[in-house]
């Protein structure tokens, strides 16, 4: 079965546990998803279904997309991602098949959630990378928040790549790991996750099985 769905975070909130217990979770609209396009290892040379998700508005859409969405017999997607899957696997999926969040995600799995950061803009080294700052002590002089020096001497004579320095910070690709799926609402299309996935409201995410659970899982069979 293939390894996960494209969804949008609604918000979060929370539910009550089993012995009564508040638990924070965040609500993914996870699905409907169509299959736009199935890869084999015989034609593309790797084994993979390419999935759309929510329409797109029909003055954004250009020829080639709407082309695309043709084959499969629905209308253009605002996202479409890739999903891998067994080599056997591609021949059990069809163009235009609907995937639901009920046929991929239950209650209890643990998930990985794929999205981009919220932006934080120009942020210091203090706030960037935690720096804690230089002393206020007698003789500091508007050095407090201040990165310190950056340069290396003579040898090498320049400042090396990837020093902590301040930046953009946030809207990056970022996923969070081993993440519990606490409920599955299909009537509604809702995945609720235990704790924070990255992004805004709204933002798209990918949620997939969990890599390390799976693997774990694999070595103890």
């Amino acid at each position: 079965m293939i390894s996960g769905l494209i969804g949008k975070k609604i918000g979060m909130t929370s539910v009550f546990g089993p012995e009564g217990e508040p638990i924070p979770v965040t609500v993914v609209q996870v699905g409907p998803c169509r299959v736009m396009q199935v890869k084999s290892r015989e034609r593309e040379g790797y084994p993979s279904v390419q999935l759309g998700f929510e329409d797109k508005r029909p003055q954004k859409v250009k020829k080639p997309e709407v082309g695309h969405a043709q084959k499969a017999n629905t209308p253009p997607k605002q996202i479409l991602r890739e999903f891998a899957v067994a080599a056997a696997d591609p021949d059990s999926y069809t163009l235009g098949q609907e995937l639901r969040v009920e046929q991929v995600f239950s209650a209890g799995d643990w998930v990985d959630v794929t999205g981009t950061s919220i932006g934080k803009g120009f942020q210091g080294v203090m706030k960037r990378y935690h720096f804690k700052g230089a002393d206020a002590s007698h003789g500091s002089h508007e050095t407090f928040r201040g990165g310190g020096s950056i340069g290396a001497a003579t040898t090498p004579g320049r400042v090396l790549k990837g020093k902590k320095m301040a930046g953009r910070m946030g809207n990056e690709k970022v996923t969070t790991l081993n993440l519990k799926v606490v409920q599955v609402r299909p009537e509604d299309n809702l995945l609720l996750i235990e704790g924070s996935v990255p992004g805004h409201r709204n933002n798209y995410l990918l949620v997939r099985k969990a890599v390390k659970k799976l693997r774990k899982k694999a070595q103890a069979a």
